[in-house]
């Protein structure tokens, strides 16, 4: 379908406050009646639908954790509530998969509609139903069938002809104003310690990067990239902080080092939310690489809250430009054959230590089985971050 559309003028910071206000009003309203002289994939909420004509972004998101967010943790989770609880729902759904078809769909499938397919068994956060795709393309770009997005790179203002019978275009889409939709709670939101459970756009509000210009896109959409890399992914969280490591040192029989993470370019706390740890580590090693447990320190670097959310128990987490050192010192082992530093990354800690708590009780449930599934992709998202191993004399 061809059309013609203006380029809206909605640069101001007041039009992008108004535009932000109605797109992100919860719960978001049905697309409604399909417009007439649209094609299948034109009617069609599936991001596969989308990616026909857009294969480059499907292709990123199906990467994202967008595309995972409403994965077998979740689901699981879901899946115990009552069909019925839409309220209940929307306390995740509103973030997670926010569409108010989505909505219905997962409805359905709590109350074991068979018209609504189950997740895929083997790999429950595959697409399938749009209640299962999560952050899906139409939850950013489209309300009541009108399609919305960031102004064209080759701007040049007035009106062309564009599929879809047009669509408004908006700076908020570049504006970190944008993701604080999701990723920042209300004022009076859900808080610990006197500090919000969710602060990352207020984090970045208060950054050196957004005293320069620089948004949350900038980093987690490279070049309009749909990928929101963060920290699961090692490549990114590296271009984000520096590790230095001081020279072995031995004083007598004691081994000393000092192994140092900075927060030094990421735009808000390290790491931002409660879910992460990030560990600095310093072992000996026996002659056969083997860690000789009594010799082992560590720092942690995290905001750690209980697994029922009722308490804080300590964030030592980096705003930018902050750092935290494991300064080791302890005596060398005689079965020592070298000191090993490293720092490791556990981006879902809390949910792992959650999923175990949930399946260790020995009681099955509808979502059991998701959450088992869920529990070993939390065990094997942990990855080292920076490793050296120094041999002893």
């Amino acid at each position: 379908m061809g059309g013609s559309a203006a380029v809206a003028d909605s640069n101001s910071a007041s039009s992008i406050d108004t535009f932000l206000s109605r797109h992100w009003q919860r719960p978001l309203p049905y697309q409604g009646e399909t417009p007439p002289g649209f094609s299948p994939l034109e009617a069609s909420l599936d991001p596969r639908a989308c990616g026909t004509c857009h294969p480059r972004q499907l292709q990123d998101w199906q990467g994202s954790l967008h595309a995972r967010a409403m994965g077998p943790g979740l689901l699981g989770q879901l899946r115990e509530m009552e069909p019925n609880d839409r309220a209940g729902h929307q306390a995740c759904l509103r973030c997670h998969a926010p569409l108010a078809e989505q909505a219905d769909e997962l409805a359905a499938w709590i109350a074991d509609d068979k018209t609504v397919r189950d997740p895929p068994t083997e790999n429950p956060e595959t697409n399938g139903s749009l209640y299962q795709q999560g952050l899906i393309c139409a939850a950013c770009h489209l309300r009541t069938w009108e399609i919305h997005g960031p102004p064209p790179r080759d701007d040049r203002g007035g009106t062309r002809a564009v599929p879809h019978g047009g669509f408004q275009s908006s700076a908020a889409f570049e504006d970190s104003r944008f993701c604080a939709a999701c990723h920042q709670f209300e004022a009076d939101g859900f808080a610990l310690n006197g500090k919000l459970l969710e602060n990352t756009f207020e984090e970045w509000r208060a950054s050196p990067q957004a005293a320069a210009g620089q948004s949350c896109q900038s980093c987690h959409m490279p070049d309009r990239r749909h990928l929101w890399r963060g920290i699961h992914d090692k490549a990114t969280v590296l271009s984000g902080v520096e590790i230095t490591l001081d020279r072995l040192t031995t004083s007598g029989a004691i081994l000393s080092a000092r192994l140092t993470l900075t927060n030094s370019g990421v735009g808000h706390r390290f790491p931002t939310y409660v879910t992460p740890r990030v560990v600095l580590e310093a072992v000996q090693l026996d002659r056969t690489g083997a860690p000789i447990p009594h010799t082992r320190q560590e720092r942690i670097i995290a905001r750690q809250v209980s697994l029922d959310l009722s308490e804080e128990l300590f964030d030592t987490r980096l705003a930018p430009g902050e750092s935290n050192s494991l300064d080791y010192r302890l005596p060398k082992d005689g079965e020592a054959g070298a000191l090993r530093l490293r720092v490791q990354v556990e981006p879902d800690l809390f949910y792992r230590n959650f999923y175990r708590a949930v399946l260790g009780n020995d009681a099955e449930g509808k979502g059991t089985g998701m959450l088992r599934h869920a529990l070993r992709a939390a065990e094997a998202s942990a990855y080292t971050l920076f490793q050296r191993e120094i041999p002893l004399p």
